[in-house]
Parts: structure tokens; sequence; C-alpha cells
């Protein structure tokens, strides 16, 4: 008991010393939140258990002690203002090699082995975790769904886990024929991104350690990345100038003394050093994917087969009514899918479940995704290049055809895709438009490259049949 107490006043006497011109850091407002922090909870513990099940999370003790001291040094540094003792942090290591981390609503964090293995000290560790721990405490994630649009609100937990999973994987569980938005829940706003990363410094300097140790990280981010970027940075896009601007917050609050390497940080590499290498994204995804005959979504009991058996589209249509947002047009035999930020129409024995997760193999997918006030050509950009981070096989654009939605003017594209759930070739019509708020409207049509000829005109009648509420 008595070196508890010495411990712990050593502690405070170091924190003490560390800031020593706190007053001077910037403020950050938690932006609005029409969700509870119960909602929160609920969210993460929800979206945190599907992670349980279908990640490689670690089950070493020295690891995960090791990533909790330093979270609750972190969680504890929190400022007044954005504590909430309805959160319950977790940190678990997660066995991949990519260097990544992600926090989920409510506090459950997971951070690969590949950012320890990867870090130069134990600063740039913390570092990574400071910043998901910002995007925790002020809330980002219920925050972001409520600016959607009420078409784009809905069960949240499986499009955080969908998110997750699916980009972390390199498989979209949340849709099968791998093409959805899934990753938008998780795909933070240049502003959040902005936000997490100052509070972040300023949670780190209070703690102790040097907020230039999460600037230097980003760089080694980026100096890590492979082909097509590393996965962190395509989660958390770059507010631009990132680097100087947390270097100038750690100005202001001028660190002292701070905690950069520490003897825990050499024994936790020295011991991922004793075991297995770890996999790769690609590597667990194609051990996931490993047995499936084509044709089928997966075995199990969680999983539905497609039958394979698909009618062609009828040639009579039914109109939908859709939240208020549009009104659309579809062949008579395709059956309305919901989804937690888009909606699916598609022919009976086209659809089916992959680990409880909706897949489809002919049809269209309308949705609305975030956009940050870019036009049409560059937001459609980004949408497919979205896209493509999960979908590694599927096609860059040639070229956009021009055209209208809605009264809207839109792009049009054809793309060519490798279908996980059966095998096949597989065509992607892209039709996209914005909204008056900005957002970005987006249809996907969907079918194998042998059964296009059928469904090229049917993508077309039902893009044009398409208007809007507002």
């Amino acid at each position: 008991m008595f070196r508890m107490r010495a411990q712990s006043s050593l502690i405070a006497a170091v924190l003490a010393l560390s800031v020593v011109n706190a007053a001077a850091q910037t403020k950050i407002t938690a932006p609005k939140n029409k969700y509870s922090p119960a909602d929160d909870v609920q969210l993460g513990r929800e979206a945190a258990q599907q992670v349980e099940k279908e990640m490689p999370v670690m089950r070493d003790e020295q690891i995960n002690s090791y990533l909790n001291a330093i979270g609750r040094r972190l969680v504890n540094s929190i400022p007044a203002d954005f504590q909430h003792p309805e959160f319950r942090y977790t940190f678990t290591g997660v066995n991949m090699r990519e260097i990544n981390a992600f926090a989920l609503p409510g506090g459950p964090m997971f951070i690969n082995r590949g950012m320890i293995e990867k870090a130069h000290n134990e600063g740039e560790v913390a570092g990574v975790m400071a910043h998901e721990l910002s995007h925790v405490a002020l809330r980002h994630g219920t925050a972001q769904q409520t600016k959607a649009t009420p078409f784009a609100i809905g069960q949240i937990a499986g499009q955080i886990a969908g998110a997750i999973l699916g980009g972390r994987t390199g498989q979209i569980l949340a849709q099968g024929s791998q093409i959805g938005l899934g990753i938008g829940f998780m795909k933070y706003s240049r502003e959040y991104e902005k936000q997490a990363d100052i509070l972040g410094s300023q949670i780190m300097a209070s703690a102790g350690y040097d907020p230039r140790d999460m600037a230097n990280v980003f760089k080694t981010i980026e100096q890590e990345s492979g082909p097509g970027g590393p996965q962190w940075m395509s989660d958390h896009p770059n507010p631009g100038n990132r680097y100087e601007y947390i270097n100038q917050e750690a100005r202001m609050l001028q660190v002292s003394r701070a905690t950069h390497d520490t003897r825990e940080f050499q024994n936790a590499q020295a011991h991922l050093r004793t075991l297995s290498p770890a996999p790769s994204a690609e590597d667990i995804a194609r051990n996931r994917n490993a047995g499936r005959n084509p044709g089928s979504t997966g075995t199990g009991g969680s999983s539905r087969p497609i039958n394979g058996n698909v009618a062609r589209p009828d040639s009579r249509y039914q109109t939908y009514d859709e939240g208020n947002l549009f009104r659309i047009s579809v062949p008579a035999n395709w059956q309305e899918l919901g989804g937690s930020n888009s909606v699916t129409f598609a022919p009976e024995g086209a659809y089916g479940t992959v680990n409880g997760s909706g897949v489809f193999t002919h049809g269209v997918e309308i949705g609305v995704a975030r956009n940050e006030n870019h036009d049409l050509n560059t937001a459609t950009q980004e949408l497919i290049q979205g896209l493509q981070q999960s979908n590694s096989r599927l096609s860059r654009p040639q070229g956009y055809n021009r055209g209208s939605i809605g009264g809207h003017q839109a792009l049009q594209t054809v793309l060519s895709n490798v279908s996980d759930a059966t095998g096949r070739q597989e065509v992607v019509e892209i039709y996209t438009t914005q909204l008056r708020d900005g957002s970005l409207f987006y249809l996907l049509g969907v079918a194998p490259r042998d059964e296009y000829n059928a469904y090229g005109s049917v993508f077309r009648k039902v893009a044009s049949s398409i208007t809007f509420a507002r």
C-alpha cells in the first residue's frame, strides 16, 4: 500500500511538470449530437462483439496489459468537458500486420500488432491511441450520424461493424457483392480528424507524452504504406498540414520531461518478435474465402447460399417511395432489401447472407454518401476509390458519360469486378448526382458479365425513373 501511494505521488509530480502552459491550447467544442452517451455505449458494445467474432483479436496478456496501461493513462487525461462516466474504455490488440487502430463509440479500442511493431517509441503508439480516443470522447461516430440524411440513419451498429470488417479484411460483410458504402460511418470528415488531432495532442500532453510523437507517427504510417495507401490513412483523411499544426499545438502546450520510450515498450516489441509473424489483411481475407464454392456465399449455420436461379427482370415495374427522399421504379419481380445507409432491390435467388450480412449478385443498390464539399466529378471519384479499397479487383473508370437523374446533373460509368460471392465476373454500373445539400446520391447496378445484356437497359430505366422529394 505504501509503495502504491508513493508511485501515485511520483506520477502526479511528473504530470505536473509535463504541461507548463496548457492555458494557450486550442479550444475544442464537441459537435452537435442527437444521440445519448448510452446510445454510444450500446452501439460500441454491439459492434465490438462482431469484431471479436470476425477479427484475429489477441488473447496475449502481456500485449493487452501493455495497451491498457497506455490507454488508462490517456483516459485519465481526457478533459472534464469530454468525460462520459457511462463509457467503458477497453484496449485490445489485433494480430494483423498493418499499422492500424480504430475505436468504437462508447470506448472499445482495437490496436493492430503492426502499430506496436513499426512504432519508433511508446509516444508514437500513444499518439495513435490518443487520436482514436478523441474520436470517442467527442462522440464523432454518432455526431456524424446526426448530420446524415434521414435515409442514412438506421441500424448503425451493423454499419459500424461492416465498415471495420470490410475495410480491414478486404472483404465487405455488409454487401456480399463487395459493393456498398458501409465504410461511410468510420471515415470521419476532415473537420473531425483535425479535432481528434488537436484534442489528442492535449490528452497526450496531460498524460505526460509529447504530442510531436503523434505528428511523427503519421509520417511513419505514410512511409510504411504499401500499394494503395495505408488503411488508417484512408479511414482518417488528412485534414492538410497535419504535421505542422500538431507541432504548433505541442509548442503551445510546452511539454517537458515527456515520455518517449519505455522499457515496457521495448519488452512488448521483443515479445512480439518471439511470436509467429502477423498475417496481413489480405491473408486473412484469403483464408476466410478458402473453400468457398462458386455460387455460394459461404458455409455454416449463419449463411444462406445464393441459389443462382435468378429470373430475368420483369417487364412490369413497381414504384417505391423511399423515406420522403426519392421515388424509384424497379422490375416487379425485384424485392426491396433495406440497409443501414442504403436500399437494395434484387430478384429472388440473387441475394442471401454471409455471416449475418446481406449479399446480392443481381440488382441495384441506392444510397447517399457524405461529400466533402466537392464537385460531382471529384465526389464520384472518391466514391469509387472508397469502393476499390474493399474491392481490389474493381476496375478504374475509363471515363464518365453525362446525363441527368431526377432533374439533377448526373454521371454514369461502367466498371468490372469479380464477385466474391460467386467467383464470377460481374459488371458494376454506377450513376451519381448531387442533392441540394451537397451530399452524393448514387445508384449501383450489379449483374454477372454474361447476363449484362439483359440488365444494362434495366439499370438505365431504373435510373431514369428516380424523382427526388427535395
